[in-house]
């Protein structure tokens, strides 16, 4: 895969995950009602430094595995993780088992909220917790861990094919789709909400569906091609 399909796809599929309600798009809504569009992205930055990290040390470790002739194997697995997220997603949008969580969701009612709100100018303490509370929460959740060790393992070693350019080109895409993503949260949670309905979200889930089974139909068969 070139530089720009692993920037494109690697956004692409990342975007597909942060989308997803869990315990992080949770936590950036309650803390972003509490104090202003701010928290978003330090929220953000300690999930990306957290990745950036577990991408550094999959890199280096997997440089061996990709000589022994392991990697199609992986590309495979995880080809087969983004089928299962893929069906599963648009399953749940079509059942109405998911919506966008709200300010409720978060932290209780939005009068309870506003009072407790100190405006957008925090203090270093609190930008250090809402960092470490974003690596936190990323580390506490099993699907975040499933999500690397089977689709991230696979991009990582798709991505050294092409070098430590090819690795970098991988997490840029990946984490913009993150900051993106979050950035708008921050945003839509911060204006009230006015324009980023449940309907565009569900929309968003079923286009991020369908891209998540061909991507993931791509990396079977790259997988395949390899091994055959």
């Amino acid at each position: 895969m070139e530089l720009a399909g692993l920037f494109t796809t690697a956004f692409l599929v990342g975007l597909s995950g942060a989308v997803m309600p869990g315990p992080l798009l949770t936590v950036t809504i309650g803390e972003t009602v509490r104090h202003g569009m701010v928290a978003a992205p330090l929220i953000i930055l300690g999930h990306l430094t957290l990745e950036l990290i577990l991408v550094a040390a999959l890199a280096l470790g997997m440089v061996n595995v990709v000589k022994t002739g392991a990697s199609p194997w992986m590309a495979i697995l995880g080809g087969l993780f983004m089928l299962w997220m893929g069906w599963g997603m648009m399953r749940d949008v079509i059942s109405g088992r998911i919506s966008l969580p709200t300010h409720n969701d978060a932290s209780g009612t939005a009068a309870e909220v506003k009072q407790s709100r100190p405006g957008n100018k925090i203090d270093w303490l609190l930008q250090s917790r809402l960092v470490l509370t974003g690596g936190i929460i990323s580390l506490a959740n099993p699907y975040w861990l499933l999500w690397w060790a089977t689709v991230g393992l696979g991009y990582t070693t798709m991505a050294l094919k092409s070098g430590t350019i090819g690795v970098a080109s991988f997490f840029s895409g990946h984490a913009l789709s993150d900051l993106v993503w979050y950035l708008m949260i921050g945003a839509a949670v911060s204006g009230g909400r006015k324009f980023f309905t449940d309907k565009i979200y569900k929309a968003l889930l079923i286009i991020c569906g369908f891209f998540l089974l061909g991507i993931g139909g791509y990396f079977i068969h790259y997988g395949v091609s390899y091994i055959t």
